[in-house]
Formats: C-alpha cells, structure tokens, sequence
C-alpha cells in the first residue's frame, strides 16, 4: 500500500467525554482492510482505533511517541532492522523519531495513543 492508496483514516473525534464507547460496534461498522480513526481526545492525546489488515508504509513522528495496544489478532511493528510482535493485550510505545511501519498481515484491531499534534501518516 501507499499513503493514500486503500487506507481510510479519519482525525475527527467521534466520541465526546461522558459517552460510551462500544468498540465492538465500531469495529463491526468496518469494511474492508484498513481503518484508522479518533474515538476521543483525553487531555492532550488522542484515544485512536485501528481495525487493519495489510501493512502501512515506513513512517516517523518527529515530535511525538506513539503508544500501540492489541485487542485482537497480531500486530507487527518493524523497525529499522527489527521485528516486535505483539498479540492480544500486549502494548509496546515507538519513541519519538523512530522509523517504522506497522504490519497485520491476518487482521488485528488495536487502539493507538498519540498526541493531539501527531500526523496520523508521519511527517
């Protein structure tokens, strides 16, 4: 895939403080292999859920870290010459700066934490 290609990826926040989120029904409303989107805003750092299969092209985040969490399936993170596997309940942050991409080659869902500046394809 490239930037742009079959990625669906929307910043606006769907869900305000004091609602609800059921992530299962969120989830369920996906079509097709790569969504990225804002659940909510805590502070100053973005609640993101991603519901992808396929890989998403090398990127970095010069100014912000990026925290990862699986809910379900396999997550890969490659980066530079290394590999982090992450199944579900497992989480894992890419500092600031870092090159990497991110990889589901069966499907996973995972919820993503960044900060309210972070551009969702790198910078």
């Amino acid at each position: 895939m490239n930037p742009g290609d079959s990625y669906s990826i929307d910043t606006a926040i769907r869900f305000q403080p004091l609602e609800v989120i059921d992530i299962p029904a969120v989830v369920a409303e996906c079509e097709g292999d790569w969504h990225n989107f804002t659940l909510c805003k805590v502070n100053d750092s973005l609640v993101r859920l991603g519901v992808i299969k396929g890989e998403f092209h090398w990127h970095k985040h010069d100014l912000e870290d990026e925290f990862f969490y699986v809910m379900e399936g396999k997550l890969l993170i490659d980066i530079q010459d290394e590999t982090i596997e992450l199944g579900p309940r497992l989480g894992f942050t890419v500092p600031k700066g870092i090159l990497h991409r991110t990889r589901a080659p069966e499907g996973a869902v995972i919820l993503m934490v960044e900060a309210d500046t972070v551009q969702a394809t790198g910078d």
